[in-house]
């Protein structure tokens, strides 16, 4: 009975996170003026509840808070930048705040925030060399990461985000649904990376 109660708790307590986190990024795209589809909001985000809620879930059964808090942010993100290729300073930083956090706990701070600057500024040279085809929201975001995972980890996150937002790029060009031109992002393949890798701890 009292497992029942637990869990019907924790299924409440994703929902209101749910409604709280898609009205954060509904918030967000009212006060930016940079967003790839202002004409497509409500279509891009017809998913967006059901995404958010059965993501909450899963975290809330590990009942472990900074899973729970870096994984809120990282879905979140994951949508924003699936949603309209954006990834906001407002979200970002907080993960980064907590990412340090988590790394004082486990007494991993200096080496998590020296992965983070490697990385960040390795993705920055990219973004720079790239002329625009790596935003700098992916910088900040590899930053982020940096701070919760370490260096070993993030290198992981790289590896396979890249690998799988190339192929998922390859594969809209064969069918035609991207051009060489176009613009992919690639936050949602690093950020689904991330949470694996916390997940998995």
């Amino acid at each position: 009975m009292i497992l029942i109660g637990i869990l019907i708790a924790k299924i409440i307590f994703a929902t209101v996170l749910t409604f709280v986190g898609s009205l954060w990024i509904d918030k967000l795209y009212a006060g930016s003026t940079e967003l790839t589809f202002p004409e497509k909001i409500s279509s891009r985000a017809k998913f967006r509840k059901p995404i958010l809620f059965f993501a909450l879930s899963i975290f809330s059964l590990t009942g472990d808070f900074w899973i729970m808090a870096a994984g809120f942010l990282l879905v979140l993100m994951t949508l924003t930048d699936f949603e309209q290729f954006m990834l906001f300073d407002a979200m970002t930083f907080p993960l980064a705040l907590l990412g340090a956090a988590y790394a004082w706990q486990n007494s991993t701070l200096a080496e998590n925030f020296l992965a983070a600057l490697v990385g960040g500024g390795i993705f920055a040279l990219f973004a720079i060399l790239s002329k625009g085809s790596l935003g700098g929201g992916d910088v900040k975001l590899i930053f982020a990461l940096g701070m919760w995972l370490g260096a070993e980890k993030l290198l992981n996150v790289v590896f396979f985000g890249t690998v799988a937002g190339g192929a998922a790029a390859v594969a809209m060009i064969l069918f035609e649904k991207k051009n060489r031109k176009s613009y992919f992002a690639y936050g949602p393949y690093f950020t689904a990376a991330a949470i694996y890798f916390l997940l998995t701890a």
